[in-house]
């Protein structure tokens, strides 16, 4: 089971800091996760510009040119933020039994390491 899912609030935790034009420190929510290759792409976290051919829709606006998009960043440079302490924290998974309509099923849980709150 992964650690980080889509929609997890994550920070980076390493690169250049913040101050001198890098990304570390920064947190934002997974927009994507690239499983193959390892990778997560981070909302507001790695932005490059992207030259795309300059085209025409049907109505006659022009579509293209420079664009700013989030490029995904490595797994392990991303940590889950815990949700209680608004910092990066380690992620473990618990066994948990739950009934649903009369129906018992063991379900694999997330929670954060130092404090024990479910993700």
């Amino acid at each position: 089971m992964a650690n980080i899912k889509k929609g997890d609030l994550v920070q980076v935790i390493t690169g250049r800091k913040q101050d001198k034009g890098g990304d570390r420190g920064k947190q934002g929510k997974v927009l994507e996760v690239l499983v193959e290759q390892n990778r997560v792409v981070v909302e507001g976290v790695n932005y490059v510009t992207k030259h795309t051919r300059v085209g025409q829709t049907q109505r006659g606006t022009k579509t293209g040119g420079i664009e700013t998009v989030e490029a995904p960043i490595h797994i392990s440079n991303v940590a889950v933020v815990d949700p209680s302490t608004k910092k990066p924290t380690r992620v473990g998974h618990r066994v948990e039994e739950q009934v649903k309509d009369g129906v018992k099923r063991t379900v694999r849980v997330r929670y954060a390491k130092k404090s024990g709150k479910d993700l």
